[in-house]
């Protein structure tokens, strides 16, 4: 059974007239993508940069809408919605941006920002933050401390505890390690296989280092100039790479 399903996802941004005559060039971002994501399962995204990764994370997340084709999470059209029937659903699927600021204010405490999605649901916060604190490995009075008083990888837990606090269903990471030392990777990526296997949580795993992928995602597509090249059950693929460009990322992160 399916949590999110995807079919033929088509986004194309327009680019600037290169002459007066002709049609508008478009820049295709992401074209006809489809998968599954089931419930504790975990679908890696992979690719270069400029490979429409980012454009699918949107599209699920519905912060923009296709050209064509249809996301539809816990059975639901997430592009048909109205806002407040979408707005309701949010707490059910969240994300982790690469940069933690993306989704705390450096301006107001750890605990007000992490609180913030239970005060748009209308939930009492009382001792939701301080269990997500101690989820992601931090501590209860940390709650009163502000962004730059942590390291980048402190910083990171805190942005996933914020992301697990509505307890969703289904975690959208986009290039949630990349920016991280290796060694603080592999602690961030031990913690969401626990999280995953603790609240049984899809997720939606997007980042640019087969590595990455490998080490924690159960299926994988591959991403080109927005086009799917190859996808299926990780193990396969990671074993026996069917395209020329998977086993150049394969290559790159030395995972053959």
């Amino acid at each position: 059974m399916s949590l999110l399903r995807a079919e033929g996802l088509t986004r194309h941004y327009p680019l600037p007239r290169t002459r007066f005559f002709g049609g508008r060039p478009r820049l295709t971002a992401i074209e006809d993508a489809s998968f599954d994501i089931a419930p504790g399962r975990t679908l890696g995204v992979v690719g270069e940069s400029g490979s429409g990764k980012s454009t699918l994370a949107r599209l699920v997340m519905a912060f923009e809408k296709p050209d064509a084709g249809t996301v539809r999470f816990a059975g639901k059209d997430l592009h048909h919605l109205s806002h407040a029937d979408l707005r309701a659903l949010r707490p059910e699927f969240q994300m982790i941006f690469q940069d933690p600021y993306g989704s705390l204010d450096p301006r107001r405490t750890v605990g007000w920002s992490l609180g913030e999605p239970l005060r748009a649901m209308g939930t009492d916060e009382g001792a939701h933050i301080a269990e997500s604190l101690e989820h992601v490995g931090l501590h209860a009075e940390d709650a009163r401390k502000y962004p730059h008083e942590f390291s980048g990888g402190q910083r990171q837990r805190i942005a996933i505890a914020r992301a697990i606090i509505t307890r969703p269903q289904l975690l959208v990471a986009d290039e949630a390690v990349s920016a991280l030392d290796v060694s603080v990777r592999a602690q961030i990526l031990n913690l969401l296989m626990d999280l995953q296997e603790e609240l049984g949580l899809a997720m939606l795993f997007i980042s640019h280092d087969m590595a990455v992928v490998a080490a924690l995602c159960d299926t994988l597509m591959v991403l080109r100039r927005g086009r799917v090249l190859e996808q299926g059950e990780a193990a396969s693929i990671l074993n026996a790479p069917a395209h020329e460009y998977t086993q150049s990322l394969l290559t790159a992160a030395g995972a053959i």
